[in-house]
């Protein structure tokens, strides 16, 4: 696996975006290797947080794992250290062709945790024309600021002996919005203009955390809403679902003398469930309003969303407090 790393003028903060395409059949194998290389990352000093994303539709089972550190040196441990490469050696059979990845380092990876959608792009830029190759990004720049949704973008550009790709990280509110900007004439057009000063480029698709409880139908147009509406949303439909079983399920499996893990294992296994095809639906289809971004444009829909939200959160503490002493 070929690493590229970009350090910010800053040096704080550093992030790698990896990329891996799982065989099919081998997707309970490959989650099962990445549960092992998170617990062995853990340990590593720096180490701040993870997150995975399972293949969005078209993404051909690609599987995005994202790690953040404090620093790129502490980073840059891991990925040298022979741990991983034991790992790496261990989950090869599970992939198909070799998996790619990009390190980022400084504030300009932080923000990418905060959009709905984000690609990042790596380009091979062909020796001498560097200069042509940063041109011909403002062009494509400006043609992306015209796209709806479109909420930003950073240019990484090559460190002499430690990478030597161009990456681009650019933004947009909704998944359809990317790929609307990803499959237009535009961008094909400048793709072909483009070819002439690189020699090969990946484009990796980052989605939203909470994204697979969030589908509004094909007829839906904004795609997912903002991280901080999903958790918000999820939080609305799980602190019930978690109450509920722990006075009913949770008591019972203590009555028949069930332990402790294995009552937690069986209330997460129901609760993610009622979640998944009972709640998260109803949530979707009560606050779509809100939730649904090209529904959501003003800023009165935003704050009635947002305080009815939290005014059933507040009615749910009420309930619960008054039923259970």
């Amino acid at each position: 696996m070929g690493v590229s790393a970009i350090r910010a003028p800053d040096g704080h903060g550093a992030t790698v975006v990896t990329s891996q395409k799982v065989r099919e059949g081998h997707e309970d194998d490959y989650q099962r290797w990445q549960e092992r290389t998170n617990r062995a990352v853990r340990a590593f000093d720096g180490f701040e947080g993870t997150e995975m994303y399972p293949p969005g539709v078209g993404d051909e089972r690609a599987w995005v794992v994202v790690f953040r550190f404090g620093r790129i040196d502490q980073l840059t441990t891991w990925l040298e250290s022979g741990e991983r490469r034991r790992l790496l050696a261990e989950g090869r059979p599970l992939f198909e062709g070799a998996p790619s990845q990009e390190v980022l380092a400084g504030d300009e990876a932080a923000a990418t945790e905060e959009a709905a959608v984000t690609a990042v792009i790596s380009h091979h830029v062909l020796p001498g024309h560097e200069e042509d190759f940063a041109r011909w990004q403002d062009k494509v720049l400006k043609a992306q600021g015209k796209f709806p949704g479109f909420m930003g973008t950073e240019l990484f550009k090559p460190v002499a002996g430690i990478q030597d790709n161009w990456v681009v990280i650019f933004r947009f509110d909704t998944r359809r919005h990317l790929d609307q900007w990803l499959g237009s004439d535009v961008r094909a057009k400048l793709l072909a203009e483009g070819e002439n000063y690189f020699s090969a480029y990946d484009v990796h698709k980052v989605g939203s955390a909470f994204s697979g409880w969030f589908r509004f139908g094909e007829d839906a147009e904004g795609g997912a809403p903002p991280n901080w509406k999903q958790a918000m949303s999820v939080l609305l439909a799980l602190y019930p679902t978690v109450m509920v079983l722990n006075l009913t399920v949770g008591d019972a499996l203590e009555d028949a003398g069930v332990r402790g893990y294995l009552s937690l294992f069986i209330g997460n296994l129901l609760s993610v469930s009622a979640l998944t095809w009972l709640l998260m639906p109803l949530v979707n289809r009560g606050l779509a309003f809100w939730l649904v971004p090209s529904r959501a444009l003003s800023v009165r829909t935003q704050v009635v969303g947002t305080v009815l939200v939290v005014l059933c959160w507040a009615l749910c503490i009420l309930i619960f407090g008054l039923t259970t002493g």
